[in-house]
């Protein structure tokens, strides 16, 4: 996911009205961005961008006007395979040199009901902007940390076109089909901490 390809994404505590506390930031120790995609038709490779920043800002009086922002440095990729890592970075997909962010900016929230949301929003990669539907499961209640901050979290998932952001790279199979699909299955794990009450927290404990 300047989503992350999001994640916040992104994508928590939002619309219920334990949450007081008003604004937050993504702990990034304790969050992730993830992919899936099918790989040769026959089965699916999974990865994650270990570096996920943002806020989120919620109003209790006013859930609708909840407002997320969340960024993604595109090198923290990380599939286990170094040699695809440095292939994802290249030219041929997300040319992280050029575009080194991805960005996610939330424009609604809609209640789903049982600990479900639906928020709209616009996600950027490489530069190419695109409306991504979000649902989101949560968020946590409420828990303060050591330091006392208050901490929540929530999981978000969302389907999108690679091809819609310009990520077009694949090789056809000799049996028919490509190497590479392209629906990918984004899935975004977030912590959330308290803003005011603990500006400087978020360290790995």
């Amino acid at each position: 996911m300047k989503i992350l390809p999001a994640v916040a994404p992104l994508l928590v505590c939002l619309g219920t009205p334990a949450l007081a506390q008003t604004e937050w930031r993504i702990d990034t120790a304790h969050s992730a961005a993830q992919f899936a995609v099918r790989h040769m038709m026959v089965s699916t490779v999974r990865g994650h961008f270990g570096k996920l920043t943002g806020t989120v800002r919620y109003d209790p009086a006013s859930p609708s006007s909840a407002s997320v922002r969340a960024e993604v440095d595109v090198a923290s990729i990380d599939t286990r395979e170094p040699k695809r890592d440095a292939h994802l970075k290249s030219p041929d997909f997300f040319d992280v040199e050029k575009f080194p962010r991805m960005t996610f900016q939330s424009r609604s929230l809609e209640p789903l009901g049982q600990g479900r949301w639906k928020m709209r929003g616009d996600l950027t990669i490489r530069d190419v902007t695109r409306p991504v539907e979000f649902e989101i499961e949560g968020p946590a209640s409420p828990v303060k940390d050591a330091r006392g901050a208050a901490r929540s979290g929530a999981t978000a998932t969302a389907k999108i076109s690679r091809k819609d952001f310009g990520i077009t790279w694949n090789r056809a199979l000799e049996a028919g089909g490509f190497v590479v699909g392209d629906e990918v299955t984004l899935t975004i794990d977030v912590e959330l901490i308290g803003v005011a009450k603990s500006a400087e927290s978020g360290g790995a404990d």
